[in-house]
């Protein structure tokens, strides 16, 4: 029986391990361009940006203005923060760690 339009667990690995092949932002943006439409590509980015506020204890409000986000994603990405499979949390956790090290580098002169 064909499949009905929607990727099956088979298609959902290849992405998965085709994700894990890109080592530099300028391959990953490559690929997000090619795979995703810009709009698509903004609502992720801005799930990120969400998850970081609320992780930041940022209020709903100060997230709106800045985002453009609605309260409802806001309460969805909140949501899979605080008690979702992790994935956000061990994102912003390695984007903090990438952060320190980068402040405890010596300027160049």
């Amino acid at each position: 029986m064909p499949n009905s339009g929607h990727a099956g667990e088979k298609e959902v690995q290849l992405l998965m391990q085709a994700l894990l092949q890109l080592e530099t932002v300028e391959e990953v943006e490559a690929l997000l361009t090619d795979l995703l439409t810009y709009n698509e590509t903004q609502s992720l980015a801005q799930r990120i940006s969400v998850a970081k506020m609320l992780d930041d204890s940022e209020r709903y409000s100060d997230i709106i203005a800045a985002t453009g986000a609605s309260t409802a994603t806001i309460s969805r990405v909140k949501n899979c923060l605080f008690r979702g499979s992790g994935g956000y949390r061990m994102v912003l956790d390695r984007l903090k760690e990438s952060e320190s090290a980068a402040e405890a580098l010596p300027e160049a002169n």
